[in-house]
């Protein structure tokens, strides 16, 4: 599973890496949602939740499904306005403008994501105008929870009064807490978006996602970036550009705008704690599955403790020698074990080290 932006014809000028405020205020927001999440930014949750005023945090409940379980593509604003070329504000207060520039279809369709909705990456009717799709919106928010379902309903019983709602919370995050973060995260973000900006024109577009994120693949010939998700999708750049967006706070999350009309956007982590060479989705899965048998669970708790040829396995499990060499082929490949040649004997051993990485692994794979 990935997601695929098509990048054919895209011009070298038309991409652009750009810290922004509001996508780092929704971060925010998300983090102090789920500091699970997040467990290096739990002394900055926690002096924010110390200091934060009630009513804000029971405004902060009110739509926390924007930025708790779905981060809504309503704070990446500029990426829906219609020359899809437009450049996140260097404010907070220029982004809450190119907020109110979306139209009401547009902010009701991306406020409506926590949904699930179908339709995200396709031209469809809006829930706004098709009175099926509205009532399909609705149901799968009461699905979601009664919290959900009255939200969607004023959302589209009155899209302008939860515009101004909106705005006026995220103002007020800025005044309680997210100013002063932002005085701090900016000078990161801006010196990141250089370093990208400058492998961009130096080195090429390749050097430049391989150094956002491994997740990030570029195939030049079919003119195609790929995002390792759990997830499906399709986008293209079209006449427009492709931007990236980095993130202080965004770990292990790496996200990709792919919404139909919207210019696509990368959203990813700065100075994050990824391994070197973090495994991709599939050879993760490979390796749980290779672990999931009981014969294979067995071997490697001998294989843990020392290295054993084949015979030696095949005598401890009761088993034949081809038996075995299947079982350790699987292991193999999966990459958890290690073999060496000691004369004419070959030792297999279980690497201690790969099968330590694979919880944090599974955990950044799944929160990708």
């Amino acid at each position: 599973m990935s997601v695929h932006i098509d990048i054919g014809g895209l011009r070298p000028e038309s991409v652009a890496v750009v810290p922004s405020p509001l996508a780092e205020l929704g971060m925010a927001l998300h983090t102090l949602s789920e500091p699970a999440h997040h467990p290096g930014l739990q002394g900055w949750v926690t002096g924010v939740t110390a200091r934060l005023d009630p009513h804000l945090a029971d405004r902060m409940c009110e739509a926390d499904f924007l930025w708790r379980t779905t981060f809504s593509d309503l704070f990446l604003p500029w990426a829906g306005l219609p020359d899809r070329r437009t450049l996140p504000g260097a404010t907070l207060a220029e982004e809450l403008d190119q907020l109110d520039k979306l139209s009401d279809e547009q902010f009701v369709d991306a406020a409506l994501e926590f949904t699930c909705a179908v339709g995200y990456g396709e031209c469809g009717p809006t829930a706004l105008s098709d009175p099926r799709t509205r009532r399909r919106a609705l149901d799968l928010a009461a699905a979601r929870g009664p919290q959900q379902l009255r939200f969607g309903e004023r959302l589209l019983a009155d899209p302008p009064r939860i515009r101004a709602w909106l705005r006026q919370f995220l103002r007020d995050c800025d005044e309680a807490f997210f100013a002063e973060a932002w005085s701090r995260l900016r000078h990161q973000l801006a010196a990141d978006a250089r370093h990208k900006t400058d492998l961009l024109r130096r080195k090429g577009l390749a050097e430049a996602l391989a150094a956002v994120s491994p997740a990030l693949t570029l195939d030049e010939a079919a003119a195609r970036i790929s995002v390792d998700k759990l997830g499906d999708g399709r986008t293209a750049t079209g006449d427009g550009g492709l931007l990236l967006v980095p993130t202080s706070l965004g770990w292990p999350h790496l996200m990709v705008l792919h919404r139909y009309g919207w210019q696509p956007v990368l959203h990813y982590p700065v100075g994050s704690p990824e391994l070197a060479a973090p495994q991709t989705l599939e050879q993760l899965a490979m390796r749980m599955t290779a672990l999931s048998h009981p014969v294979r669970m067995r071997m490697c708790r001998h294989l843990a403790r020392s290295a054993h040829t084949t015979s030696e396995l095949a005598q401890v499990h009761g088993m034949t020698a081809p038996e075995i060499s299947r079982h350790l082929a699987v292991l193999k490949k999966a990459g958890l074990i290690t073999t060496r040649r000691r004369g004419r004997y070959v030792l297999h051993q279980l690497d201690v080290t790969v099968v330590a990485r694979l919880g944090s692994e599974f955990l950044e794979g799944i929160l990708r």
